[in-house]
């Protein structure tokens, strides 16, 4: 995928291992994959986070829980 996230899955791990996401009653969100929490986003960050997975569709809500985790666009991220 390209464009204004300029983000890219050439290697389809975001379909074959996907991230989830969870709000929290505070507002927070947790990112998991794998059945496993990989960061707690809180504040104004979750707040933008909410709103961008809100208006985005299924491959961009991808692209936007893995720009939050941090590491993906590094290529470190655990499979």
């Amino acid at each position: 995928m390209s464009g204004r996230n300029g983000a890219s899955d050439e290697r389809g791990r975001l379909a074959t291992d996907p991230f989830e996401y969870r709000i929290t009653k505070h507002g927070g969100v947790i990112v998991s994959r794998g059945g496993h929490a990989v960061m707690t986003v809180g504040g104004r960050d979750a707040a933008r986070l909410v709103a961008g997975l809100q208006r985005a569709d299924d491959s961009q809500v991808q692209h936007l829980l893995a720009r939050a985790s941090g590491n993906y666009r590094r290529g470190n991220e655990r499979s």
